[in-house]
């Protein structure tokens, strides 16, 4: 029986030469993609209780307004909560919360609360990449150990996954809209609740969708990935690129940053694994962002299978540009008045580090989104064992432009009290731009000169 069908906490314990060797399905396997399946893999049935709705296709690309600047309206702003979670109830869910979450209550218990809601399955992507996903499904290949893909298009690497790795290289190949400018800040707030704001201009593009790409000429890119600095005037014309690779085994992703200072591009290795993340005042490193990314050949994966959770999803009013920076973030934690939390079904998988490699999390655990394949919460884990930090996603559906994604990501840091929120753009002009036009010239080290004059 195949691991997308199963519920509960059978222990898949695969090797990763054994998932290099075992990955794409057979055909008929396949077939189920778009009848007991959704086309990208999820289980098209709701649960027994009623509690998790089928999927029915999503919303749709017209399902509420969105203004001039790209910022879309509630499709479901008249829905009240059906009941609040809070630290004097939590053990009547806690099956159904996990652990880093029942931390946040125990560390918060006058403030931190989820406010639950009716479960909508709201993701769904476009035409083109149901085509991809169904084509991976009997192409896509793990590289030996693991660490890469061969044969893989688009989007959805493994929709029937068999491993932990491969519900892993979900979350990384995930669908992001193929081309996107965003404006987003990032603030790291003390334990009182005082911040300063970090402003990005980030460009995230597929090779597929580059005005000059050529679909005769083999890439090994997943995507390019461009952030420039532009405030706080002491980090502003800093600009950090990444060319991230398919296969990873024949080539590393490869960083360069231009250090506006200085003047002065350079090769950037430490952008990877449990290096600094950008102005992150040492609140994440660089594979936290997007709540994980790069290389996973550090952790050895394991699938514990589904299980029924709390997560935040469908977060429109958080996203809303009526809100200012400091509606949102408050001292411990975002105001939990503006997430909106729902019943949804995850893929748990834990990555343990292996013998004689390094890394600052040495356990972490992934509540993947069996609709979206995102990571909805990670919890990690220091090296005595303890619980160190607590990732949330809070998503929501671009639906004008089929996209999932986020409102907000956030790291919090349940030893220090301190903690990360990275993604907002309430305040910015626009919010996300999809369908960008770029070229491969723009993602060279050479242009990284002129993107970070200041």
């Amino acid at each position: 029986m195949k691991t997308t069908l199963m519920q509960g906490s059978v222990t898949f314990a695969l090797s990763l030469f054994a998932a290099s060797v075992m990955a794409a399905v057979s055909p008929e396997q396949a077939a189920k993609l778009g009848n007991e399946l959704t086309p990208f893999g999820a289980e098209k049935a709701g649960n027994a209780a009623g509690t998790i709705p089928a999927w029915t296709g999503g919303l749709p690309t017209n399902a509420a307004k969105v203004d001039e600047r790209g910022f879309m309206d509630d499709p479901y702003a008249g829905e009240q909560p059906e009941f609040v979670i809070t630290a004097q109830n939590m053990d009547q869910y806690k099956d159904k919360l996990t652990p880093g979450q029942q931390a946040m209550f125990k560390r918060y218990p006058d403030t931190y609360k989820m406010k639950v809601y009716k479960t909508h399955r709201s993701a769904t992507m476009p035409q083109e990449v149901i085509d991809a996903t169904k084509d991976n499904a009997v192409q896509t290949n793990l590289v030996q150990g693991g660490n890469g893909l061969e044969h893989f298009k688009v989007a959805n690497a493994f929709p029937i996954p068999q491993n932990g790795l491969e519900v892993i290289w979900n979350h990384i190949t995930r669908y992001r809209g193929g081309s996107v400018k965003r404006k987003v800040t990032q603030a790291t707030p003390q334990a009182n609740g005082s911040y300063s704001l970090v402003y990005f201009d980030e460009q995230f593009v597929f090779p597929n969708k580059l005005k000059d790409h050529d679909p005769s000429k083999p890439t090994n890119i997943l995507f390019y990935f461009k952030q420039s600095v532009t405030a706080p005037a002491r980090l502003a014309g800093n600009v950090l690129l990444v060319h991230e690779t398919v296969d990873q085994i024949k080539e590393p992703r490869m960083a360069w940053l231009y250090n506006a200072g200085q003047r002065r591009v350079r090769r950037a290795p430490q952008v990877s694994y449990d290096g600094p993340g950008t102005a992150a005042d040492g609140m994440r490193t660089s594979d936290n962002l997007d709540m994980y990314n790069g290389a996973p050949d550090r952790y050895n994966w394991e699938l514990h299978g589904k299980k029924e959770m709390y997560i935040s999803y469908n977060n429109y009013r958080l996203d809303s540009p009526e809100l200012k920076y400091s509606d949102i973030l408050k001292a411990g934690h975002i105001n939990q008045d503006l997430p909106r939390y729902e019943l949804h079904r995850v893929w748990h998988v834990t990555a343990t580090l292996k013998e004689g490699e390094r890394h600052i999390y040495a356990k972490r655990d992934f509540y993947i989104d069996e609709d979206t394949w995102q990571a909805a919460v990670i919890d990690h884990y220091d090296g005595r064992g303890n619980l160190w930090r607590v990732a949330e996603a809070h998503a929501l559906q671009y639906f004008a432009q089929q996209v999932p994604w986020y409102a907000v990501e956030t790291l919090y840091d349940v030893q220090s009290g301190r903690y990360l929120a990275l993604g907002m753009k309430n305040e910015e002009r626009r919010s996300y731009e999809f369908n960008i036009e770029a070229t491969s010239g723009e993602f060279t080290p050479a242009a990284l000169r002129q993107a970070g004059v200041r």
